[in-house]
């Protein structure tokens, strides 16, 4: 194993992770964002809150590609360093580390937020320090409307495709279903909001009706009873409603619908990529008779394929001891293609990193996954065409990439199983 010096504080607010070379002494980094130097990364990621069952994993990733970069001469000669914040998954916490990041730590480039309304409250604070944000699993398909009125000046990408494209697939698998109505019931933020927009015009587009589609089911973040939103949304008697949430309030809001009687199987139960989670049988429980209460639910998320697939899960498997969690491959590829940057441009900004991303992310150039051959390949000025784990990680003007979806669903035993994938967003 990698020798790696960690130092790590307590988790919650400010709770901060730097991660640096193989055996290097205790001193002072003096890379920052606008100076020459080392290069200095932050993360922005859901250790605690709704998300932590993600941003554990993802910053577990991060730190992974840190580790696997140092091991064969970092970027720019130099250990890469890694400042590392919790967003609790909360916008104001996101935004007090992202100010942190880019005005204390002077960081060049940031991975996160992980939820999207994370990802807005912190998106033009990156913004205006010239700061690179690249998110591994903001999906609202706000960002791309921004990105496209100039908003972000060029710092703004993320590896998870938006939800335009989830909608899509949602839509084709809820048709494919033998849906002809479905009901919503999503969370009160971008992420909800987004997607439930996205589902609802691809799905009405394809002859579906949504029910409550004049006013869609919404609950606030942080409630905790759900019986009024599970009465609207079941009402009407429809063939399926559509969760869009987070594992910890959404296994809430299923447990419930079983106490009231509603998941008696005539309605069936679409989720997203926000529910994709090993742990979700066990979080919603079981029934009387022993059996999992979410068995046959099935769902979206984005699917896992790219040429570095392989041995991404090998080298974390390895590590960790655990498969890779949702969103790591994005995590891993987000990290990658920071680093990849600044060794092209030969240089610590952040400005300098967003002119390079496409440069070394998209065609042409050789295609190249292994992070150390990449940066090898870079050092000795040729082009690459970085190909990641979660996809070809192909950059368009407003930071999108495009991609495929998993068709995912628990099994009587509790597991999760992806019985197909659907191509969205590919002419």
């Amino acid at each position: 194993m990698i020798a790696l010096l960690l130092l790590l504080t307590a988790c919650g607010n400010g709770t901060q992770t730097t991660t640096e070379a193989p055996e290097t002494e205790t001193e002072t980094t003096t890379a920052s964002n606008g100076t020459d130097g080392a290069l200095k990364l932050g993360s922005l990621l859901p250790i605690t809150g709704d998300l932590a069952q993600y941003g554990t994993t993802m910053q577990d990733t991060a730190q992974l590609l840190i580790e696997t970069a140092n091991a064969c001469d970092g970027a720019l000669g130099q250990p890469v360093e890694l400042v590392s914040e919790d967003d609790q998954t909360d916008p104001a916490a996101g935004a007090s580390g992202m100010t942190k990041l880019a005005e204390v730590d002077r960081v060049a480039g940031v991975i996160g937020a992980a939820g999207s309304a994370v990802s807005s409250a912190a998106v033009d604070i990156a913004v205006r320090n010239q700061v690179v944000q690249i998110s591994p699993s903001s999906t609202s398909p706000e960002f791309t409307e921004r990105a496209r009125q100039g908003d972000f000046d060029g710092f703004w990408f993320r590896t998870a495709p938006p939800d335009t494209f989830q909608g899509d697939a949602l839509a084709q698998l809820a048709r494919e279903e033998g849906f002809e109505n479905v009901a919503v019931l999503a969370i009160n933020n971008d992420y909800g909001n987004g997607l439930v927009q996205a589902f609802t015009t691809a799905f009405t587009a394809e002859g579906g009706t949504v029910i409550n589609e004049a006013n869609p089911t919404l609950y606030s973040e942080g409630a905790t009873t759900f019986d009024s939103e599970l009465a609207a949304a079941f009402s009407g008697d429809p063939d399926a409603v559509l969760l869009v949430a987070y594992p910890e309030t959404g296994s809430l809001i299923l447990k419930s619908a079983y106490e009231q009687g509603l998941l008696d199987g005539e309605t069936q139960i679409l989720l997203t990529d926000g529910m994709k989670t090993d742990q979700l049988a066990e979080l919603v429980g079981r029934d009387p008779d022993g059996g999992y209460i979410v068995s046959g639910v099935i769902g979206t998320a984005p699917s896992a394929g790219g040429p570095g697939l392989d041995a991404f899960q090998e080298i974390y498997t390895s590590r960790f001891n655990r498969d890779p969690n949702v969103f790591d491959p994005n995590t891993w590829d987000a990290a990658a293609v920071l680093l990849l940057a600044a060794e092209s441009a030969q240089g610590t900004t952040g400005a300098a990193l967003k002119d390079q991303i496409r440069e070394v992310a998209n065609a042409p150039g050789q295609e190249v996954s292994d992070i150390c051959e990449a940066l090898a390949l870079v050092r000795d000025g040729q082009p690459i065409n970085y190909e990641g784990a979660s996809g070809s990680v192909d950059f368009n003007d407003e930071g999108d990439v495009v991609g495929a979806y998993d068709v995912w669903t628990i099994t009587d035993g509790g597991s999760l199983e992806v019985q197909s994938t659907i191509e969205v967003g590919v002419d």
